[in-house]
């Protein structure tokens, strides 16, 4: 595995699976049910799940069980692994945190689980920062601490066709106080405290679209910086918007283009586009 310190992570980051094999991650799979069938996220496409979106049909996402969490750094110790760090998304959204902390009491060896107050590759790019601190040599402290920075350091922004399925799905936070309006407006949103915010309110989904733009450009400045870009049912504005960002961007290092998956998906609905600005460790 090529560290002393495993890094495990949850489905929701949805990093490239070429680039958490690369890093050696250990992903455990987040539950979904459509029309009351669970499944594994990982068992579902994305078309479905925007299928069953864009139809209203009942669409819930569930932590998984600490039995997964317990399987995982059971593994984990097995392939040699002397500490471990789990780090995962907001425990202000999911109880995924929860059941990792609950799995962590009976490992066979050390876990440090890092909620990380973010989701998708916000996430994502924490617990890649947390592996190369371990492949670095650095120990489960060091490791640690590098994806809660990264973390705290990164800004996502998104935008969503509507805030009906974010209201349905009991995520909407802060921006309940846009539901009166959110026929007129597109609203602009981000994650604050851990939570889903406001950040602005757009008349049109062109304008949203630009404006979130000109804030990822405000956002990265001139510093090193990672972007993920992701979308659901939306590949052609996310492709659009990448290529820009390389134009605009003078110190994007990498980028990543991608599809979230069904979790995310039942909270956002088709449509919506995200940008993940994280600016790189020193």
């Amino acid at each position: 595995m090529g560290s002393a310190v495993a890094i495990v992570t949850d489905s929701s980051a949805y990093l490239p699976a070429e680039l958490s094999e690369r890093h050696g991650l250990i992903t455990v799979p987040l539950q979904i049910a459509v029309g009351g069938t669970v499944r594994d996220e990982t068992e579902l496409t994305v078309e479905q799940t925007a299928r069953a979106l864009k139809e209203w049909r009942p669409v819930t996402t569930s932590r998984p069980a600490p039995e997964r969490f317990a399987h995982a750094y059971k593994a984990a110790a097995g392939a040699g692994a002397a500490a471990i760090v789990s780090v995962h998304l907001s425990a202000a959204m999911s109880g995924t945190v929860e059941a990792a902390r609950l799995a962590a009491e009976a490992a066979p060896v050390p876990v440090r689980v890092v909620d990380t107050g973010t989701i998708g590759m916000g996430l994502g790019f924490a617990a890649l920062s947390a592996a190369a601190t371990a492949r670095q040599g650095g120990d489960a402290a060091a490791a640690a601490a590098a994806a809660l920075r990264r973390a705290e350091l990164s800004r996502s922004l998104f935008y969503v066709d509507t805030l009906e399925h974010l209201r349905r799905g009991g995520r909407i936070g802060g921006a309940a106080g846009l539901l009166g309006s959110a026929l007129m407006v597109k609203p602009l949103l981000n994650i604050v405290d851990g939570r889903i915010a406001p950040l602005e309110k757009v008349r049109t989904a062109s304008r949203a679209l630009a404006r979130m733009e000109e804030l990822v450009v405000e956002t990265a400045g001139d510093r090193p910086v990672d972007i993920g870009v992701q979308h659901l049912a939306a590949a052609g504005r996310a492709e659009a918007l990448a290529a820009r960002l390389r134009e605009r961007i003078p110190g994007l290092q990498d980028v990543y283009v991608g599809e979230v998956g069904p979790v995310i998906g039942a909270h956002v609905g088709p449509g919506m586009l995200g940008v993940v600005v994280a600016p790189q460790l020193p």
